[in-house]
């Protein structure tokens, strides 16, 4: 991060040096000359190259406001940089092919010595373009509300009012059970088994707002009960007003929401473009911070870089998980463009950015263009050109705004629909409660039968002996 810090501070310097001759300079180099334009979204290139779509634009208003004409320069070249035997777009600068180079450069140490940059243009984040995730059930709404402290001090506190409740109703009940001789203690069991039954179903009644008649009339034990039911009017009241809100909460959780999440992850790829400026930070041998982790993660999977924004766009598909890096106003154009294509906002982009970078045209090294060409785009900015264009050449579906933030557009809201998927959790509890119901059905069934086919045999035993 140092050395991004250097550069900042070098293009800091480089714009105080070149304010006042950009301002108070009233010549123009550009009137009356021809210049060799490289656009690569031109349409004589082959398609899929990579450039700002509002290119066109920029250079026809630069050629309207200081009076120059143009012709396009064809190319093939999706790098700025030549690689090995591989040629790049700035060749075409050093070989004095091209003047001005419509593009979004990206200010490096490196690039500033080689090239002209301008001012810069635009200010991008990178961000990473995500599958639309499935619905999944949302079992766990009805636990959520609470955090799990809160479930434990509520099971305690049930379980202590029950224990007092019984300590209190045996300070006076056992006294009053009738005495069968030896059977003292089995009677003297069943009445402590019968009122903690009552109990139980006391305080589980509050709980549920079913409430019911105290069980006793001592001072103290409903002095117990009022607490209870208090606190019980409490708990309720603050879980179904949380509840509700957990309940329409989506359930189709994003793959990632900033980058930590992607070296979190050890199944999550992370797909680049191979010439980009965020795959040159993350080579960068120097590099310090998370980018040495994003380098490994590159390296953990096969085919994490590609030529074309394109092919990394086709391997973002629902359910998979892969995420694409690259700087906003491309990833737009990839939904957008997605959209056009399948009427579908299957991608989207993940809620935080990551590493804004900052976007510049670039001209021949010592270019006496230069000075003209940035008051041109200071004069855009100023007159905010830039954004208007932006949006004018990007206009997002309202159903596919998620996260995007772009400019004045704004996400298209609507009534939430409460889905099957969003009441998972509510049938969840249904269904165990009547599983328990039919369980325990079963089994007084089972001990009816078991106690008739007793009396039967005893009946059918006495009748024998004549008993």
């Amino acid at each position: 991060m140092s050395r991004l810090f250097t550069l900042f501070i070098l293009i800091i310097c480089y714009q105080i040096q070149n304010l006042p001759l950009v301002s108070s300079s009233s010549s123009n180099t550009l009137n009356g000359q021809h210049l060799k334009v490289i656009w690569p979204r031109w349409k004589g290139n082959p398609p899929g190259l990579t450039g700002p779509l509002m290119g066109g634009t920029i250079v026809d208003t630069l050629a309207e406001r200081f009076n120059f004409t143009y012709e396009m320069v064809r190319v093939t070249e999706n790098r700025l940089e030549p690689q090995g035997k591989e040629r790049g777009l700035f060749n075409y600068m050093w070989e004095k092919k091209c003047d001005l180079l419509i593009i979004g450069v990206g200010l490096t140490y490196g690039r500033f010595l080689v090239v002209d940059v301008t001012i810069p243009l635009v200010f991008e984040p990178y961000r990473f373009l995500i599958p639309v995730q499935g619905d999944t059930a949302n079992i766990n709404a009805v636990i959520k509300p609470f955090q799990w402290p809160v479930w434990l001090g509520l099971v305690i506190s049930i379980v202590f009012v029950i224990i007092v409740l019984q300590l209190f109703e045996n300070a006076f009940g056992p006294s009053n059970v009738p005495n069968h001789g030896n059977t003292t203690n089995q009677w003297n069991w069943l009445y402590c088994v019968r009122q903690i039954g009552k109990h139980y179903v006391y305080v589980f009644g509050n709980l549920l707002s079913q409430g019911g008649p105290c069980p006793s009339k001592r001072l103290s034990f409903r002095l117990v009960a009022g607490v209870w039911c208090l606190a019980a009017f409490i708990f309720v009241q603050a879980y179904t007003s949380i509840l509700f809100t957990y309940i329409v909460t989506p359930v189709n959780h994003p793959l990632i929401n900033s980058v930590y999440d992607i070296v979190e992850h050890s199944d999550i790829q992370l797909l680049v473009r191979k010439a980009s400026t965020l795959n040159r930070y993350i080579s960068d041998p120097n590099a310090t911070g998370i980018l040495p982790k994003l380098r490994k993660k590159l390296d953990s999977f096969p085919n994490s870089e590609c030529h074309m924004i394109s092919e990394c766009i086709n391997m973002i598909k629902p359910g998979s998980r892969k995420t694409f890096a690259d700087v906003i106003s491309a990833q737009l154009e990839a939904i957008k463009g997605h959209f056009d294509q399948t009427k579908k906002c299957d991608i989207q982009l993940a809620k935080e950015s990551f590493l804004t970078v900052f976007a510049s045209l670039a001209l021949q090294k010592h270019s006496r263009y230069t000075d003209t060409i940035n008051r041109g785009v200071m004069e855009f900015q100023q007159g905010g050109l830039i954004d208007h264009w932006e949006s004018g050449f990007n206009p997002m579906p309202p159903q596919c705004l998620a996260n995007t933030k772009s400019g004045n557009q704004k996400q298209e809201t609507k009534p939430s629909v409460i889905k099957l998927s969003n009441l998972t959790g509510a049938f969840v509890v249904l269904l165990i409660g009547f599983s328990a119901s039919f369980l325990i059905f079963l089994i007084e069934l089972n001990n009816n039968l078991h106690t008739s086919t007793s009396k039967q045999s005893d009946m059918a035993s006495n009748k024998k002996h004549g008993t």
